[in-house]
């Protein structure tokens, strides 16, 4: 093998090893899949925390639950480089440039236990001209933590709040 080949070869394992997992569609569920005609436009990783609070359930009298109110997460590229920040409510991902899309969540599908579940969001027209203007779908994938606290939540503790911390991959992409 001459050194044309080698050089050849260590360069596509660098590109295959390059591409993350999670723009991979075929193993993820169907219903948290990208529909065709959308290309990856930014990947995120997403580091922060989730505020839940104990509050009365809805059409239980009587009875309590954990209440999510909102995230708070550094956005990074995969470097470690921070280039935006996700917040909410309404749940919103604003890049360094300023631009932000808020979105409907459309599906979720079961991830390892205590993680949040994937997610597959429908982007709202942006806000701004930048990093999020093209955005139509966002999904929210390798997750880690995040679920409602394992604190019980009673009528004894109702208000009070906790926060859970999380991690998880945010895929954008717009139409081709």
């Amino acid at each position: 093998m001459n050194s044309k080949n080698i050089v050849g070869i260590i360069a596509a394992t660098c590109l295959m090893t390059a591409i993350p997992a999670a723009f991979a569609q075929t193993s993820l569920p169907e219903n948290i899949k990208v529909p065709d005609g959308h290309k990856v436009a930014l990947q995120t990783t997403g580091v922060g925390e989730i505020t839940y609070e104990c509050r009365d359930k809805a059409n239980a009298a009587g009875q309590t639950e954990w209440f999510f109110v909102g995230p708070k997460a550094v956005l990074n590229d995969r470097s470690g480089k921070q280039i935006g920040t996700y917040f909410g409510p309404p749940a919103t991902w604003q890049a360094q440039d300023g631009s932000n899309v808020t979105g409907t969540q459309l599906a979720v599908a079961p991830s390892a236990p205590g993680d949040l579940p994937y997610q597959l969001v429908k982007a709202n027209p942006a806000q701004g001209k930048g990093a999020m203007s093209n955005v139509s779908y966002i999904q929210r994938l390798a997750t880690k933590g995040g679920v409602a606290p394992k604190t019980e939540c009673t009528a004894a503790n109702k208000g009070a709040r906790e926060v859970v911390k999380y991690q998880a991959d945010y895929v954008f992409w717009a139409a081709n």
